[in-house]
């Protein structure tokens, strides 16, 4: 393809995708269904003039993992740990405990029922449906109220690292459960030693670097630890959220000579330009994932009856346990909270992530975009639904 052509392409999907985003904001139709579905036709075009684009399969596993550490650096970088917040973390981390835990335990016992595979394969396969995505949650409650605003920010945060904690805990437990147990404490408080020692690090190089470069070699360090960590298997998303909770919350931290040592006059300024640098990033990043994601999808896959079924059983096992969720951990009207509960990147990503030995036998491909789909759908419907009851 032709350089030009090609940048033409790369700066268009931006645009649109921007056009996308401003419109998922005053109409509520989230940008990552808009996203799918330009895909789609972007596949059919290419298709038509027979025109070929290689090596996505590849691509995207990539695209995503970026996305993926830049979703939940962005999120460290919103999480404020004040003493006045203490009773929202509180409920948030329960609640996205008891949405992974009993999700998965039931979406992996309905395909137990249906597809007779071991009950270990069912449990890999389903723990990536359990996960709220940050990215569409976040931008649908701008309408809320501050405390339910507050509430799907920090449960899709904590859900984000949880998910992806058990995840791996799921692969190492392949063999042992006792041995999967002590591996994994020894790696994550290996992990948490590492990422304190990182936090103090970078935050010394952003208060002494000068150059007009700054943030971008730092995050090149993060996604170079966060490979380190990755290829010997530890809980590597915890160095990113650890760091972006350091670095907005350094007052708790971060006192007295070591302040004076290790943050200048200009920090908040700077935060600031990170969370910002932090942000557009991520949404570039999505943008890519997502339309690659919808370009590579297989029609007939989306239309099967069987991934048609078990994606509409997943959509409503979400939803029913969200309710018996909120009901323990959100003690006024959750209503609105009910119906916010989508699947996006996160999901998608493990999924793909799945070992092949490992994959369920059975498992319909087209189940992952059809339950990112429906899920958002059932979202914009409670919305719509909540917005006819307040006009009433």
């Amino acid at each position: 393809m032709d350089s030009s052509i090609l940048i033409i392409v790369l700066s268009l999907a931006v645009l649109i995708s921007y056009g996308f985003d401003l419109f998922s904001s005053r109409f509520k139709i989230p940008s990552v269904l808009l996203l799918l579905a330009l895909g789609m036709l972007t596949r059919q075009a290419t298709d038509y003039f027979s025109v070929r684009v290689p090596y996505l399969d590849t691509i995207l596993p990539t695209l995503g993992t970026l996305g993926l550490i830049l979703i939940v650096l962005e999120g460290g970088l919103d999480l404020e740990l004040h003493g006045e917040r203490l009773g929202v973390l509180r409920r948030t981390l329960l609640a996205s405990l008891l949405s992974i835990i009993g999700g998965t335990l039931l979406m992996a016992g309905t395909l137990y029922l249906l597809l007779n595979d071991t009950f270990y394969h069912c449990l890999i396969a389903a723990l990536p449906f359990s996960i709220i995505s940050s990215a569409v949650a976040n931008a649908s409650v701008t309408n809320l109220s501050d405390g339910k605003q507050d509430f799907v920010v920090y449960e899709s945060a904590f859900a984000g690292i949880l998910g992806i904690m058990a995840y791996n805990f799921l692969l190492l437990s392949r063999d042992s459960v006792l041995g999967a147990v002590w591996f994994f404490a020894r790696d994550t408080l290996v992990m948490a030693l590492i990422s304190l020692a990182c936090c103090f690090l970078l935050l010394y190089l952003i208060s002494r670097i000068n150059h007009r470069i700054k943030f971008l070699p730092i995050i090149s360090v993060l996604f170079l630890v966060y490979a380190l960590a990755e290829i010997n298997h530890l809980s590597s998303l915890l160095l990113i959220l650890i760091f972006g909770l350091f670095l907005n919350n350094t007052e708790l931290f971060i006192r007295g000579t070591l302040s004076r040592i290790l943050k200048n006059d200009l920090f908040e300024k700077e935060l600031e330009q990170l969370k910002n640098l932090t942000a557009e990033g991520a949404f570039v990043v999505r943008t890519f994932f997502f339309l690659i994601f919808g370009y590579i999808a297989v029609p007939s896959e989306l239309v099967d009856t069987d991934a048609l079924i078990v994606s509409a059983l997943f959509v409503f096992i979400i939803i029913v346990w969200r309710w018996l969720t909120l009901r323990i951990t959100y003690s006024s009207a959750a209503r609105p909270l009910l119906w916010i509960a989508p699947r996006g990147l996160i999901t998608i990503l493990l999924y793909l992530n799945i070992p092949e030995n490992l994959r369920l036998v059975g498992f319909r491909e087209g189940i992952p975009m059809l339950v990112v789909v429906m899920s958002s759908l059932v979202m914009i419907g409670g919305a719509v639904r909540g917005q006819r009851l307040n006009n009433e």
